[in-house]
């Protein structure tokens, strides 16, 4: 079977710096925006822009992953030629190794790659939130000669140190790349998203295979410079948020409920695709109350929401205020309880009269790399009992229990995690 262009969309990886949101589950699954996982976004723009197969690397905690994306109908992917396909780790003769680097994992699955026998390759991450026509880059990588061509921004000075940074010549020719340099020589950054033209992305793969945790931004593109491959820069100029720490998540959830957001859901002609339940309308109760906020079918309102993100079948209790919060999928609010810059993740019920969100910030005694803004988060299934007082820049988990809450109280930069099955 021989295809044009192929997309190898990587979602293995943990997400660490999402605290608890991603104890049990992978970033890429993560709800965003009430209704969506953060995947829907790059397999969305593989839809909208004519890429019909798509590989999707899987790894750490795949099962809700996969059963999100299942054979890709959502996105009209379940194609007989090309279409979703889900590409975790599997047992070799003599090698039984895990991805170890996002370049080891493309090239574990290069039998995959060659099947298809494509012109070029469409490398994506699974955990941005973005619109972008992969066509119009794949017009400018041919129109530029190039082996690579590299998606990128310009970020802040003082940011440029997370990204991988490259500096660009005459006609968009990448001359130098630096992977997170401690002193950057520009402002340009990698958005980790690639067009390779197959025979150099094979040739890279197979010459760097034994490679420690082989990696696109600290090995395959040097390589390619070292090696005279055209590298090209594709400059992008709408929006791109990588949602990676619990700040950047809560706040991009936020710019949602602007009067003119960046990123508008609405766009009739780039869709955003999601795998949807049957679920009732929104409900609203004779005192309910909802300003400027998202919410998504099945929710129950009796109580107020402002300025706030609420997923499917959420239900606010008579009495009880929601504030600058993100609320996922199924989530309890009981009567006269007040949450307040929260990120609470699925199937928590939070309970009567408890106060969320209080006091002033103080630093994590859990992790400070973490846990650095004055949010309260909290993992999926967990219990919050009644007329608890919980401070900011907290962390909690699992069923816990007044006497869990020495005088009532989580001081603000304390953590409950309790053990589970």
């Amino acid at each position: 079977m021989k295809k044009k262009m192929i997309a190898m969309l990587l979602a293995g990886g943990q997400g660490s710096r999402l605290g608890v949101l991603t104890a049990r589950v992978a970033k890429p699954a993560v709800r965003f925006a009430g209704r969506y996982r953060i995947i829907d976004f790059p397999l969305s723009n593989c839809v909208n822009s004519g890429v019909d197969t798509v590989g999707v690397l899987t790894q750490y905690r795949p099962l809700r992953l996969n059963s999100h994306i299942g054979t890709g109908t959502p996105w009209d992917l379940d194609r007989i030629n090309g279409g979703l396909f889900v590409l975790p780790p599997y047992e070799k003769i003599g090698d039984n190794e895990w991805y170890t680097g996002t370049a080891n994992a493309i090239y574990q699955n290069i039998e995959f790659m060659d099947g298809f026998n494509p012109d070029y390759v469409l490398i994506l991450s699974g955990d941005h939130i973005y619109r972008m026509d992969y066509e119009q880059m794949l017009e400018h990588h041919i129109s530029h000669g190039a082996d690579l061509t590299i998606a990128c921004m310009p970020v802040p000075w003082e940011e440029a140190s997370r990204f991988g940074i490259m500096v660009t010549g005459e006609n968009d020719k990448i001359t130098m790349f630096e992977e997170k340099p401690a002193e950057p020589h520009g402002n340009l950054a990698s958005m980790g998203i690639y067009i390779f033209s197959y025979p150099t992305l094979r040739e890279a793969l197979i010459k760097l295979r034994g490679v420690s945790s082989c990696d696109f931004g600290k090995h395959v593109i040097p390589y390619c410079l070292e090696n005279e491959k055209v590298l090209t820069a594709y400059s992008f100029e709408d929006y791109w948020e990588d949602v990676g720490t619990l700040h950047t998540y809560w706040e991009a959830n936020m710019k949602l409920l602007k009067e003119k957001p960046d990123f508008d859901l609405t766009d009739t002609v780039r869709k955003i695709y999601t795998k949807t339940n049957n679920l009732p309308p929104q409900y609203l109760g004779e005192n309910a109350k909802a300003e400027n906020s998202l919410l998504s079918e099945g929710c129950e309102i009796y109580g107020t929401v402002k300025h706030s993100v609420l997923g499917p079948d959420v239900t606010i209790e008579e009495g009880a205020v929601v504030t600058d919060s993100v609320l996922m999928k199924n989530v309890v609010i009981r009567t006269g309880a007040v949450v307040n810059k929260a990120i609470i993740s699925e199937n928590t019920v939070v309970g009567e009269g408890a106060l969320v969100g209080t006091g002033e910030y103080a630093d994590s005694k859990l992790d400070k790399r973490v846990y650095n803004c004055d949010l309260v988060t909290v993992d999926e299934d967990t219990v919050i009992p009644p007329g608890v007082i919980i401070g900011r820049n907290t962390a909690i988990s699992g069923v816990t229990e007044a006497e869990d809450y020495p005088d009532g109280k989580l001081e603000s930069g304390g953590y409950i995690i309790k053990a589970r099955a």
